[in-house]
């Protein structure tokens, strides 16, 4: 798995040091939803059962750098 140094320092801190890498490629391989952000970062968000949370993962321009992963709090699915 490709990443940054950024996502190599903030995966130390205690509140993401549980985010396995299996989650992460899951995440990326089979989101729940993927946007492109104004800066062309793409995050991909999908549910975590382990955790009963959601796990967001910022990805670089190239679609596969991982820049920052985390649980995010404030996801909410949209009811189609």
């Amino acid at each position: 798995m490709k990443c940054t140094q950024y996502f190599l320092f903030m995966k130390k801190r205690p509140d993401r040091e549980g985010i396995l890498d299996e989650w992460i490629l899951e995440t990326i391989g089979n989101p729940l939803r993927t946007e492109i952000q104004l800066d062309g970062r793409i995050r991909k968000w999908r549910y975590i059962e382990e955790t009963g949370k959601y796990l967001r993962v910022v990805l670089l321009e190239d679609g596969e750098t991982v820049h920052n992963a985390f649980f995010d709090r404030r996801f909410k699915e949209e009811n189609t």
